[in-house]
């Protein structure tokens, strides 16, 4: 299956939604874009991959210096590790995730729906 994910962005306009534009595995492959900071968080089950497609971002990984990230970055937060991703403009970022799980791992902000483009 097929998937343009240029087409995919530009049918979002709200920040920190996360769209499913693919199946892979028992993974939800999605498409977001974001401007801002993200609450800290950590998945305690599960990594968090983060492909920066266009923009720049910045990875605040808890206790240690923060990573920058550009287009083609890929960054994978280990399973348990606080984290928290910003943006000062915005970024369009692929993230793969599995299925069901929460964007905002156990942080209070209610999580995001999820809906496929």
């Amino acid at each position: 299956m097929k998937v343009t994910l240029d087409e995919k962005l530009a049918r979002i306009r709200t920040h920190w939604d996360p769209h499913v534009v693919a199946d892979y595995n028992t993974n939800d492959v999605m498409v977001v874009k974001f401007k801002g900071e993200f609450p800290f968080h950590s998945h305690a089950d599960s990594d968090d991959f983060f492909l920066v497609l266009k923009g720049e971002m910045v990875m605040d990984i808890e206790g240690e210096e923060s990573v920058p990230l550009g287009p083609g970055d890929l960054y994978v937060v280990p399973a348990g590790v606080r984290h928290r991703p910003r943006a000062e403009v915005e970024v369009e970022v692929l993230l793969i995730e599995p299925k069901g799980e929460p964007n905002t791992g156990d942080a209070d902000a209610p999580a995001a729906p999820k809906p496929r483009l």
